[in-house]
């Protein structure tokens, strides 16, 4: 294996931790060629779609900006990602200004909206935060413990215009857009991240309107799209969105994206389904993901870069395809760590 090929099975992950630490597996994922972090959140907040009262006591400007430049001490290029969420999880809770309650948002002038967009992904960029995990673009018009309380309307085209408008915003502060989660779950009665047995069974008619918002944000020019953590049964009955080649070949083909691909977190037991997160990662970069999301546990990252580099070294994944992946995610890295 080349040097080139060991670097490269480390720029396509994205591990996500929930403290302001740099874990040593976090460090040495840097210094090996990892260019992407999460500064995620706990499973808690995560449900609760807030961040804890210790944590809005404790967190400020500094000390967000402390880990940033301590990861950029060990890769001077880097992708710092959080969840923003338009209607749901906000990472920065009061160290950004706040987007309007999830049922106001139609209320708001366009222009209003557009200035709010602008000042959030402005105070990101003051923190060294350079990619929102948003916006979220599934129309949930059911059952959905995953995403309740994370979206604001069921209407394709309000979501698609207002998604449109905080995509150009925040892209054109410096901020990384990413779209998530195609092909879209308006229904899934089990949550995903907990249930291996999470499924979306809408019929293929019914993604008609779940497409538009994506379509939109395709041509609003959203550098990144995230694919969902379950699977969608008009699609692909086996694999999960994420390592689906059926789903992410549609995305390429069909809306004719370009940009980047990012898996949903392969953590998630709708995606293992009993599997490796080694051998899932391996898959979903077959598949045609080009950024893995994975956490930052125990000695997970460096397994994980491990089992894709074995892979390329045994032939089960092509070296030019984590060639294209890898080099796809330094290329956006690139442009917005200026």
């Amino acid at each position: 294996m080349t040097d080139r090929t060991t670097e490269n099975g480390y720029a396509v992950l994205l591990p996500a931790f929930a403290g302001l630490d740099l874990s040593d597996q976090v460090k040495a994922f840097l210094n090996a060629g990892g260019c992407s972090i999460l500064l995620g959140e706990t499973r808690d907040e995560y449900v609760a779609r807030k961040m804890s009262p210790q944590r809005v006591q404790t967190e400020n400007a500094e000390t967000l900006s402390a880990v940033v430049e301590q990861a950029r001490s060990q890769s001077d290029e880097l992708l710092v990602a959080v969840d923003q969420e338009l209607g749901g999880i906000c990472r920065l809770h009061h160290l950004a200004p706040q987007f309007p309650p999830p049922d106001t948002i139609d209320d708001h002038d366009p222009e209003a909206l557009l200035t709010i967009f602008e000042s959030v992904a402005r105070a990101a960029r003051k923190m060294g935060i350079n990619c929102f995990l948003s916006p979220i673009l599934d129309l949930v018009c059911g059952e959905n413990p995953w995403l309740s309380g994370r979206t604001w309307s069921t209407d394709p085209h309000r979501v698609g215009v207002v998604s449109s408008s905080f995509i150009k915003a925040i892209q054109s502060c410096g901020v990384i857009a990413v779209a998530k989660h195609f092909p879209g779950y308006s229904r899934l009665v089990r949550d995903p991240a907990i249930d291996r047995e999470a499924r979306n069974s809408e019929s293929p008619d019914s993604f008609d309107t779940a497409f538009i918002p994506f379509t939109q944000a395709i041509e609003s020019g959203v550098e990144a799209i995230m694919t969902g953590p379950a699977i969608v049964d008009a699609f692909d009955t086996t694999h999960a969105a994420s390592v689906s080649p059926a789903v992410i070949s549609m995305l390429r083909s069909r809306f004719g994206f370009k940009g980047l691909v990012m898996s949903d977190d392969l953590d998630a037991q709708a995606i293992l389904r009993g599997r490796s997160i080694g051998e899932l990662a391996v898959q979903a970069l077959q598949a045609g993901s080009d950024l893995l999301m994975i956490g930052d546990v125990d000695e997970q990252v460096g397994e994980v870069a491990a089992a894709i580099i074995e892979a390329v070294k045994t032939g089960a994944l092509d070296e030019n395809r984590l060639t294209e992946a890898a080099s796809r995610v330094r290329h956006l890295v690139r442009r917005y760590s200026s």
